[in-house]
């Protein structure tokens, strides 16, 4: 298996994980007043920030490696526009009735999230293969 080593995919990656980080802490601790705002309901708030806390916890271990296993960043790929179609899909779908406000944070992190992906495809085309 080949390993790439990018400062860009690394930052991508921190980028990521700063992201993904701040939404979780706010969504899992923030209760009422979250679900007050977004309209998703605090049931369904919290697992999500709980998981993107602990999906942080893996996005800075992968950006602190000097150099990244390409079947792991395309597995990051997947996973950011799987994410990405989701987060559509349960406004699409009625499964939550989110505010305004709840709409646009689906939508702009559902954006982010392929953006994130599309910049982690361009950096593994652009990265310096190694051996593992």
């Amino acid at each position: 298996m080949t390993a790439i080593r990018s400062t860009f995919l690394r930052a991508v990656i921190g980028l990521d994980a700063a992201v993904c980080g701040a939404l979780g802490v706010v969504f899992a601790a923030g209760g009422a007043p979250v679900a007050n705002l977004t309209g998703l309901p605090t049931a369904f708030a919290q697992p999500v920030g709980l998981f993107l806390v602990g999906y942080t916890a893996l996005l800075v271990w992968l950006a602190l490696r000097p150099s990244l296993p390409r079947g792991a960043v395309w597995g990051l790929v997947g996973f950011n526009a799987i994410w990405a179609v989701e987060s559509v899909m349960i406004v699409a779908l009625d499964w939550v009735q989110p505010t305004i406000v709840g709409q646009g944070v689906i939508y702009v992190q559902a954006a982010g999230a392929l953006g994130v992906a599309a910049m982690q495809v361009l950096a593994l085309r652009l990265g310096r293969p190694q051996a593992a």
